[in-house]
């Protein structure tokens, strides 16, 4: 049995793997999805953010559960499942990238894909706040881009639990090595109907990292409401036969 760590994208929070509980925890397994600090937060919060902050609040809760552990990062959660495997990768049997960009090694999101979240109407949904600590989504922006496919009554109501995401991982560079963070399988769940990262982009981004596996779903941007037993099988299988790796 594996324990899952569920880290979520911006802004969102670990409400959003709510569905997966039951699915994951049925065979035995442990799952956590806990909110990453200051998001959602005032000025103060938001300006206390940082990657490396986020990086070792996760490792604090993966020492928290039992071995092994699979870190599992949503959209921009990849960031910080990436950083997190650079400072404790003796904690993470496998990483599991869920509809995520693929930054690299002394790249922050921003520079991988800054250009397109200032695009069309993904870059009219944003907002500062906080005299820009913060980024606000538009909810009624969000449900084309996040939820697409889910049904509107999902739509409205993960729309309406946004909250405004810190700035400053966003433009952090992330520092990765090949002892530690390479050290660590990865694995990719692509999702062919996002319009947050469409599957071309999630495809190109991908080329560049090599995943020991890559799993398909036919879903929008959030698996986890759209087809969450379908997440939560391939999760599931990762598990059960993957994954054998005791915590060192």
């Amino acid at each position: 049995m594996a324990s899952f760590l569920m880290i979520h994208g911006a802004w969102h929070g670990g409400w959003c793997f709510d569905r997966l509980r039951a699915p994951l925890e049925a065979p035995g397994h442990v799952m956590a999805a806990p909110t990453l600090p200051g998001m959602g937060g005032d000025a103060k919060a938001l300006a206390a953010v940082s990657l490396e902050g986020w990086a070792q609040f996760v490792v604090a809760e993966a020492r928290k559960l039992p071995a092994p552990v699979i870190l599992c990062g949503h959209s921009r959660g990849g960031l910080v499942i990436s950083q997190a495997a650079e400072l404790a990768p003796e904690l993470f049997c496998a990483l599991v990238y869920i509809s995520t960009a693929t930054v690299l090694d002394g790249q922050s999101l921003y520079d991988a894909i800054g250009a397109a979240m200032e695009e069309d109407r993904f870059g009219e949904a944003l907002s500062p706040v906080a005299d820009g600590l913060g980024i606000a989504f538009a909810p009624d922006a969000a449900i084309p881009v996040f939820y697409n496919l889910c049904t509107p009554q999902d739509q409205a109501d993960s729309a309406t639990r946004l909250i405004a995401e810190p700035v400053r991982p966003l433009g952090t560079k992330l520092r990765l090595s090949e002892k530690r963070y390479h050290s660590v399988p990865r694995h990719y769940v692509e999702c062919t109907e996002d319009r947050c990262f469409p599957i071309e982009v999630q495809r190109s981004m991908r080329a560049a990292l090599p995943f020991a596996s890559i799993v398909t779903l036919e879903s929008d941007h959030s698996p986890f409401v759209c087809v969450p037993d379908q997440l939560a099988a391939a999760l599931n299988n990762l598990a059960e036969e993957r994954v054998a790796c005791p915590r060192s």
